[in-house]
């Protein structure tokens, strides 16, 4: 472990980013494809209220986000989920391992989600309709020209990916801002017309919309100013994120009744933008989609590949994760997690796709709150946020379980297949394991 610490101190990355990047990380992370995939979702499950779904989601990003900022401050060498749950309990690998491999899971979901909404824009770009085999091609397109792309080792778009990042910011806040002055209220009435109820269901089903929050407290160790620009940055992306997420809700359920929403939904935004700014602006948002999704895919291969890899290093994921390419890629987690995207894009709809990432990075979420409790007197923080964060997140996937049980079974019994699939493959992967270190003991 220390010569591993000395080795982490020699090569510790400069320390380049301040408030502005922490920010663009944290919206770019976030809108990579949320409004754009999940906003017909919402309509259809919470109605004329979407926005408070939005603000639903808010309110858990930024409680668990007080969790994941305090664990970063007080453990500066890593920032991923599995690193925390490691610290908070190092006699029991598999809480961190089974954590770990389900953080990659969730990263799968959202590159599926993501390719979902480029296939699903780009169709309606070009042409091609709802075409499910024309979606289905550009999605599995995508996916492969940024897993090529990773491979040769541009892990990262440098300008070009900050340029993406702006240009979906500035098309939505225009979409907002010209959409607000031509709300027709009337179409707002009755505001809860799918009951309280749904206003709940559509936060917890949209929340994979504001998953990209972490990517700042994973930057801890390249801010120059970490114990002020952290918080700041997380929350500030959060409440950014959350004025366009509600403005757009809101322009949309004030401008397009419920039913053309549901019939557009999987290019939902694009329907939006056709009564407010005409044809040009439905062309501007398949293309901001497109670039949305594209630079969140080619970030999400990255992050969730070496993530797998570094997990490879700490003995908690299978040895072939650990070896990387001539140019330093982490080759063979980047395909194999690009593979299993293609097969969910290819199978799941957008509602089994957005709901079981949700589900996945609520229940993340919920256990890195857990371990921030019983890290307390490392972490320093307070008492009342952890606790209302995890009663909170409970709540929200008590009531996405009961949501999915009744209107989407299927979606259900795959998150908890998948869930079962980690833990057996993790204790096979274990078991195997312990037999290689011992062999004459296991026999």
């Amino acid at each position: 472990m220390k010569d591993r610490q000395k080795e982490w101190i020699r090569d510790a990355p400069a320390k380049e980013l301040g408030l502005p990047e922490l920010i663009s990380i944290g919206v770019g992370g976030m809108i990579g494809g949320g409004i754009f995939s999940i906003l017909g979702l919402a309509v259809d499950i919470s109605g004329h209220a979407a926005p408070f779904a939005f603000l639903i989601g808010t309110a858990i990003a930024s409680i668990a986000g007080y969790s994941y900022v305090r664990l970063a401050l007080a453990f500066h060498s890593d920032g991923a989920s599995f690193t925390y749950l490691e610290r908070a309990f190092p006699e029991t690998p598999s809480v961190a391992g089974i954590a770990g491999w389900t953080v990659v899971l969730g990263y799968i979901g959202t590159l599926a989600l993501y390719a979902f909404t480029f296939g699903a824009y780009s169709s309606h770009l070009f042409g091609l309709g709802s075409s499910h085999v024309a979606r289905w091609v550009l999605s599995v397109g995508s996916l492969l020209i940024f897993l090529f792309i990773n491979m040769a080792g541009a892990g990262k778009m440098g300008k070009a990916e900050d340029i993406a990042v702006y240009t979906k910011i500035v098309l939505l806040a225009l979409l907002a801002a010209v959409g607000l002055f031509m709300v027709d209220s009337s179409r707002l009435q009755p505001l809860f017309d799918r009951g309280y109820s749904g206003v709940l269901l559509g936060g917890a089903v949209i929340f994979v919309a504001f998953e990209g929050f972490q990517l700042i407290t994973n930057a801890v160790c390249e801010t120059r100013r970490p114990e002020r620009d952290i918080p700041r940055g997380l929350y500030g992306s959060i409440a950014i994120t959350s004025l366009i997420y509600v403005s757009i809700a809101f322009v949309a359920v004030g401008n397009l009744d419920a039913s053309a929403i549901h019939a557009a939904q999987e290019y939902a935004l694009a329907a939006v933008a056709r009564p407010i700014v005409g044809k040009i602006g439905v062309v501007f948002v398949d293309i901001a989609a497109m670039l949305a999704t594209s630079s969140a895919i080619n970030a999400t291969i990255f992050g969730a590949s070496h993530m797998a890899y570094e997990m490879a290093h700490d003995n908690l994921a299978p040895r072939a994760f650990s070896f990387r390419n001539r140019t330093g890629v982490p080759s063979t987690a980047a395909v194999v997690i690009t593979t299993l995207a293609i097969l969910l894009s290819a199978f799941g709809g957008l509602e089994l796709i957005a709901s079981f990432s949700s589900l996945t990075f609520l229940l993340v979420s919920i256990a890195v709150c857990v371990a921030n409790l019983k890290l307390r007197d490392v972490t320093r923080s307070a008492l009342t946020p952890v606790v209302t964060g995890i009663v909170l997140m409970l709540t929200t996937v008590a009531l996405l379980i009961v949501y999915l049980g009744k209107n989407n079974p299927p979606a259900l019994y795959f998150a908890f297949s998948a869930y079962t699939l980690i833990a057996v493959n993790f204790a096979v992967f274990r078991w195997i394991a312990k037999r290689r270190r011992h062999p004459k003991k296991s026999a």
